[in-house]
C-alpha cells in the first residue's frame, strides 16, 4: 500500500512540475468587471515563481462610487500552448457603506498572445470580514494586460 501511495504522489509531483508555466515578471493592465455594478480597476502582477504570482487591484467599485484595493496571492497552471488556469485568495479594503475589510478568493482563465498582451477573465466571490461590505460579492471581470 505504501508503495501505491508513494507511486501516485510522485505521479502527481511531476505532472504538477511539467505543467508548470513560466509567467512574465510584471504585468500591468485594466480589470473592467464588478459584481454591484460596473467597474474598473488597475491590475498590476508580480511574479514570484515559475508558477506563482501576486496580483494588486485598485479601482472603482459599485458603478464608480466606491473605491476598492484587493490584494490576490495566485498559482498559475498550463492548459494548453497559449492557455493557462489560474486560483487564489487575498482580501482587500472597500469604501462601501464605510471602510470595511473583505476575504477574496479567484479563478480564471488568460492568454498569452505571441505580442506581450495577456487577456483573462476571472470570477472573484468576496465575503465581507467588517464594515462595508455585506454577505457574499460576486466579481466577473475580463483583463487586459501589457507584460514586461
Amino acid at each position: 500500500m505504501k508503495k501505491i501511495l508513494f507511486t501516485i504522489g510522485l505521479s502527481l509531483t511531476t505532472l504538477l512540475s511539467a505543467n508548470a508555466q513560466d509567467i512574465s515578471d510584471n504585468a500591468i493592465g485594466l480589470r473592467f468587471g464588478g459584481g454591484n455594478g460596473v467597474g474598473g480597476e488597475i491590475s498590476y502582477q508580480k511574479a514570484l515563481g515559475s508558477n506563482n504570482r501576486l496580483e494588486i487591484d485598485l479601482g472603482l467599485a459599485n458603478e464608480f462610487t466606491n473605491f476598492k484595493a484587493t490584494g490576490l496571492y495566485q498559482w498559475v497552471w498550463n492548459l494548453e500552448e497559449k492557455f493557462n488556469w489560474y486560483t487564489g485568495f487575498g482580501g482587500g479594503i472597500v469604501s462601501a457603506n464605510g471602510t470595511g475589510i473583505y476575504g477574496a478568493g479567484v479563478i480564471g482563465i488568460e492568454y498569452n498572445f505571441n505580442a506581450p498582451v495577456l487577456i483573462s477573465i476571472d470570477y472573484r466571490p468576496e465575503i465581507g470580514i467588517a464594515g462595508g461590505l455585506d454577505g457574499l460579492n460576486s466579481d466577473v471581470a475580463l483583463s487586459v494586460r501589457y507584460q514586461f
